[in-house]
This record gives structure tokens, C-alpha cells and sequence, in this order.
């Protein structure tokens, strides 16, 4: 069970949409992990890091994220990762992507104000952490 999160954005342009993707994930600093998807439930007793701590390449990290891409000269595209913390209990993880940081970060922030009210969770603190980048090139 992971004991220890962190939460990280970049962006990113590439020769392909595949090759931006890769780049951004360099850009956020876990570009050379194995990341695996799961859901958004934060375990219990997690700590949160300002900072990704050091992983052995190649290692398998579970995690949330959220991707945009666009193969689009001159648009904007955004994502977000929100992370709710609860008092006492576990917490909650939320991905979003649009076209401006605020629409993710306004949509993150009220998804994890649904879920807690879901789940009958007490919120302790949120974290996001989004980007916004303008496309210059595939």
C-alpha cells in the first residue's frame, strides 16, 4: 500500500502526441516510472511530500493523473489533479482536463467537495496541482 504521496503537473510538446505525453511526464518529474492507473482513493495514513521522493527507474508507481492532448496549433489545453485529505479517514483524489486552468481547477476542487459529501468525510486540506499550455506544434 503506498504510504507517501506527492502531487506534480507538466507540459510538454513533442514530434507526436505519444512523444509530448512522455515529455510532459519528464516535465512533472516522473517521467522515467512506470506509472499505473488506479482510482482516487487516498489511503488513510498517507503522507503528503512537497516533493517526489527518490524511485528507482523503471519502478511501478500507482498513480491518479490526468492527461490533455492536442495535436492543435494555438489551443489551450489544461489538467488538473486535486487531492482531499481527510481528518481521520481516508482521502480522495480527482482528475480533470479542459481548456483553461481554472475550469480544471474549479472542476477538481468540486469534485472532491461531492465526493467528501458522499462518503460523509471532514475535509483537512485540498491540494492541486494543474497547468495550463498553449500548443505551438505536434
Amino acid at each position: 500500500m503506498p504510504n507517501a504521496i506527492w502531487a506534480s503537473a507538466g507540459a510538454a510538446e513533442g514530434d507526436t502526441e505519444l512523444n509530448a505525453f512522455d515529455n510532459a511526464l519528464l516535465a512533472a518529474r516522473v517521467g522515467n516510472l512506470n506509472l499505473i492507473r488506479v482510482s482516487s482513493v487516498l489511503p488513510q495514513d498517507a503522507a503528503v511530500l512537497a516533493a517526489p521522493p527518490h524511485i528507482t527507474p523503471g519502478s511501478l508507481v500507482p498513480t491518479v493523473y490526468s492527461v490533455h492532448v492536442s495535436a492543435t496549433p494555438g489551443e489551450t489545453i489544461a489538467a488538473a489533479v486535486g487531492i482531499g485529505v481527510a481528518h481521520g479517514s481516508h482521502g480522495m483524489i480527482y482528475e480533470s482536463h479542459g481548456t483553461s486552468i481554472h475550469e480544471v481547477e474549479a472542476t477538481v476542487r468540486q469534485m472532491i467537495d461531492e465526493g467528501f459529501a458522499r462518503r460523509g468525510l471532514r475535509l483537512k486540506e485540498v491540494i492541486v496541482r494543474s497547468i495550463e499550455h498553449k500548443v505551438e506544434r505536434i
